[in-house]
């Protein structure tokens, strides 16, 4: 099922176990080379340090937080080795600039849409600047139309250019 990233972005972490909130999600940990959540910042409750929640650990995604077994399912930032290099990267989705590859300016990633199953990012949402919003409006851009992501921009296919119809001529 996909949803939005707003509906994770600023919930609680529930533990299964005491039935109670253990953290607060601060922010998504996204690795741009798969367009994948590896996992969740998080703010604990007891000691309001930066911990993170890796993808695997969650449960169930609920309107009222995201479920966990237990406590245990936080870890501290330094012992995740094999994400160090997404930890170091603090790849941001969104506010980043989308272009085709000829160069055309799109606008501005606002949000985007995951499977709650495999935490993949399947679909991108492109703000427009105010003069094509009142045309076309935003865009929602799948990610096999998704080229390239770089740190600075990302990278789509051409767009199709729609065409206004035209009027049949009368015959004389």
């Amino acid at each position: 099922m996909l949803q939005l990233s707003g509906t994770i972005l600023n919930q609680e972490v529930l533990s299964l176990r005491t039935g109670s909130p253990i953290a607060q999600i601060v922010a998504p940990i996204i690795n741009p080379d798969n367009l994948k959540i590896e996992g969740l910042y998080c703010t604990e409750y007891s000691n309001k340090s930066s911990v993170v929640l890796l993808y695997q650990d969650i449960r169930d995604i609920l309107p009222q937080g995201v479920v966990v077994n237990d406590f245990d399912a936080l870890s501290d930032p330094s012992e995740l080795v094999r994400l160090k290099k997404v930890l170091d990267m603090d790849f941001e989705l969104i506010g980043k600039p989308v272009e085709t590859l000829s160069k055309d300016k799109v606008g501005k990633v606002n949000d985007y849409a995951f499977e709650t199953a495999t935490m993949y990012i399947q679909k991108i949402y492109v703000s427009r600047s105010v003069l094509k919003s009142f045309t076309t409006g935003s865009l929602s851009i799948d990610r096999t139309q998704i080229q390239e992501i770089t740190p600075k921009r990302v990278v789509i296919n051409d767009m199709l250019e729609t065409v206004p119809a035209q009027g049949v001529a009368a015959a004389a």
